[in-house]
C-alpha cells in the first residue's frame, strides 16, 4: 500500500513568523534598555517599572499600526497587480497567452511543450496562471496586514514582560544586572527558536539578536548614566 508523499514547506511560515519574531525581539530590547537606561540615571523602582510598563503599552501599539500600514501597503500592491492583470486578460488574451508561453520557455522548456502548458493553465484558471508564473503571486498566500498586526503587538506585549518581571524580582542592589541577565538568555532563546523555525543556523540567529540586543542595551544604559550625572 503506498503511503502518499508529504513534503512540510518554512516558506509559508513567512508572514507570521516575521511578525512574531520581530515583535518579540523588539519588546525585550527596547523595553529593557529604556528600563536599564532610566535605571542608570539612579531612578528608584517605581520609576523604573512605570517606564517599562509605558514602553510595553506604547510599544505594542507601535508594532500593530506599524505592522499594518506597511503589510497594507504591500497587499495594495499585490491587488493592484491582480487588477492589471485580470484587465489584460479580458483586452488581449492571445498577447497574454504569448507572453506565458514565453515564460515556459525561459525556464527551460521547448516552445512546443510550453504552448501547450500554457494553453492548459490558461483554459483552466489564466489569472491564476499569469499571478503565478509571472507576477509569483498565489491568491491564497496573499499578506495578511491584520494577522501582522495584532501577532506583532500580541507578540510585544507578551515579551515585553520579561524585563519588567525581572525588575520585581530582582533585589534593590542589582536591578540592572538582573534585567541585563533575564534579557539576554531570553535574547538567546527567542534568536535560536527564530532561526530553528526558519530553518536557519540556530547558533548563527541566536548570536546576531543577543550581540544586538546587548549594544542597544550598553548605548541607553550609558545615555541614562550621563543624563543622571549632568543631573546631580
Amino acid at each position: 500500500m503506498k503511503r502518499s508523499h508529504h513534503e512540510s514547506h518554512r516558506s509559508g511560515r513567512t508572514g507570521w513568523l516575521r511578525a512574531a519574531v520581530l515583535g518579540s525581539n523588539d519588546a525585550i530590547v527596547s523595553t529593557s534598555s529604556l528600563m536599564l537606561g532610566v535605571a542608570a540615571s539612579s531612578a528608584g523602582r517605581n520609576t523604573i517599572l512605570v517606564a517599562g510598563v509605558a514602553g510595553l503599552a506604547a510599544g505594542a501599539m507601535s508594532m500593530a499600526v506599524g505592522e499594518y500600514v506597511s503589510v497594507s501597503s504591500q497587499r495594495d500592491a499585490e491587488e493592484a497587480d491582480i487588477a492589471k492583470e485580470t484587465q489584460e486578460l479580458e483586452s488581449s488574451p492571445r498577447a497574454e497567452l504569448k507572453e506565458l508561453t514565453g515564460i515556459y520557455v525561459q525556464r527551460g522548456l521547448d516552445h512546443e511543450l510550453a504552448a501547450k502548458v500554457a494553453q492548459q493553465l490558461s483554459a483552466r484558471d489564466p489569472l491564476a496562471a499569469h499571478l503565478r508564473d509571472e507576477l509569483g503571486i498565489v491568491k491564497g498566500s496573499l499578506s495578511r496586514p491584520l494577522q501582522a498586526a495584532w501577532i506583532s503587538a500580541a507578540s510585544f506585549a507578551m515579551f515585553a514582560m520579561l524585563p519588567i518581571l525581572a525588575l520585581l524580582v530582582a533585589p534593590a542592589s542589582y536591578r540592572m544586572e538582573t534585567i541585563a541577565i533575564a534579557t539576554l538568555a531570553s535574547l538567546v532563546v527567542l534568536g535560536g527558536l527564530g532561526g530553528h523555525l526558519a530553518g536557519a543556523s540556530v547558533k548563527r540567529a541566536a548570536l546576531r539578536v543577543t550581540i544586538g540586543g546587548a549594544l542597544a542595551m550598553l548605548v541607553v544604559t550609558g545615555i541614562g548614566r550621563l543624563l543622571g550625572v549632568a543631573q546631580q
